[in-house]
């Protein structure tokens, strides 16, 4: 069953700079400001169009000066642990020198990838009162006899 996406032309853009930004910087690893065009223009078109990322992508992209983050071509990657149990992976930016610091947590599961984040599976709501019984009309009375002034189509029946 096909999922039908509300601005899929748009996504489709958004998909193509995203991996234009990845291809500069694979064939050349100094064309920096390019990718980081690409990646302003990403940011930009999702932004006026109220369009949500996956977190995958936004993790790839600088907030500060939107360039791809590539460990060990643009950004550095530091795992850091917080205590014990709790593990980071820093990011730093080589342009800018903005920090990311994201959980590292295997068990860690995004809302994005739960099922019931899914719509498909998501219980619809009950129609509520608007569907249940009508309310008696102002005509009828609550014994059930009609109101003493003939309707239209008692009067016209009648004829």
């Amino acid at each position: 069953m096909a999922v039908h996406v509300k601005d899929k032309e748009a996504y489709q853009r958004l998909n193509y700079l995203h991996q234009a930004s990845h291809c500069v910087l694979s064939q050349n690893p100094d064309n920096v400001e390019l990718a980081r065009f690409y990646s302003f223009t990403q940011k930009t078109i999702a932004r006026r169009l109220v369009l949500r990322q996956d977190p995958s992508v936004k993790r790839t992209l600088c907030k500060k000066c939107c360039s791809l983050l590539i460990p060990g071509v643009t950004a550095t990657t530091r795992q850091r642990r917080k205590n014990r149990r709790t593990r980071f992976t820093v990011m730093r930016c080589l342009s800018c020198g903005q920090s990311k610091t994201l959980l590292n947590n295997p068990d860690y599961c995004l809302w994005v990838d739960r099922p019931e984040a899914q719509m498909e599976q998501q219980k619809q709501p009950d129609p509520g009162p608007f569907l249940k019984k009508k309310k008696p009309s102002k005509d009828s009375k609550p014994g059930g006899s009609q109101s003493s002034k003939p309707s239209a189509a008692q009067s016209t029946a009648s004829t």
